[in-house]
């Protein structure tokens, strides 16, 4: 039996990543906010699964959550750190409110590192030892989009704890990677289709990408012994504004 935890699952990526971790095999636990929203997705899936109602800004929520996967499972091989936010992107940097800021941080820097250290303490006891940990980066952890600097200034800083990660978990035979994505189709980036602001000041619609790519990503990296690891992988629209100049 293998184990997966995939936070944010609900909806968007992490519901597409936690259905396709069940075809795969794994027993996917789903956290999120909302217990109902995330059974909703777990009829939908094969396999076992468990769901939790979690606020991974909060470290008792957080250390609750993985209570109950070490006494439901006795231990977790796959943390996909999903769960992630944004500040309203019409909202100007200078006019940025100390809370819309902080709200960022919490959920994808905090929330990220909260759920890792965790992971840590439990795949290190656990035996066979060790487990991976997947980050969701995004495209923003190398190119901000306009007026997005508390989500691409979490999403650099992913990079770091990624690495951070890494490394330390070298000891414990815990291998950590980074998926960064880039236009994955879902209800959060409908608004690409009408268009969005890029850099030169226009509104352009943006291609996007079938989310089912970025969940078959998800299972590849997940997949490998724990002798390999994917450090760093890139999944996006092969025509979106990235590359180049636009």
């Amino acid at each position: 039996m293998k184990v997966a935890l995939v936070t944010g699952a609900g909806s968007g990526i992490g519901k597409a990543c936690a259905v396709a971790l069940g075809k795969a095999g794994y027993v996917v636990v789903l956290a999120g906010r909302r217990k109902d929203v995330l059974e909703t997705v777990a009829e939908t899936m094969s396999g076992e699964t468990l769901c939790v109602a979690a606020d991974i800004t909060n470290p008792q929520s957080v250390a609750d959550l993985f209570a109950s996967i070490s006494a439901k499972f006795g231990r977790l091989d796959v943390l996909f750190n999903n769960a992630g936010t944004g500040a309203p992107g019409t909202v100007l940097l200078e006019d940025l409110t100390f809370e819309q800021w902080q709200a960022v941080v919490n959920t994808n820097l905090t929330g990220a590192f909260l759920c890792t250290q965790q992971a840590f303490k439990l795949m290190k006891a656990q035996t066979p030892q060790g487990g991976r940990i997947i980050n969701n980066g995004s495209i923003s952890a190398y190119a901000p989009r306009p007026n997005s600097s508390p989500y691409t200034a979490t999403k650099h800083a992913i990079t770091g704890l990624t690495k951070s990660t890494s490394l330390d978990g070298r000891k414990y035979n815990i291998a950590c990677g980074q998926i960064d994505i880039g236009n994955a189709a879902s209800d959060m980036t409908a608004r690409m289709n009408s268009g969005v602001p890029q850099a030169d000041g226009t509104i352009k619609p943006e291609p996007t990408m079938d989310v089912e790519d970025v969940a078959r990503s998800i299972v590849f990296m997940a997949s490998l012994p724990l002798d390999s690891n994917v450090q760093s992988m890139t999944v996006m629209a092969t025509k979106m504004p990235f590359i180049g100049r636009g």
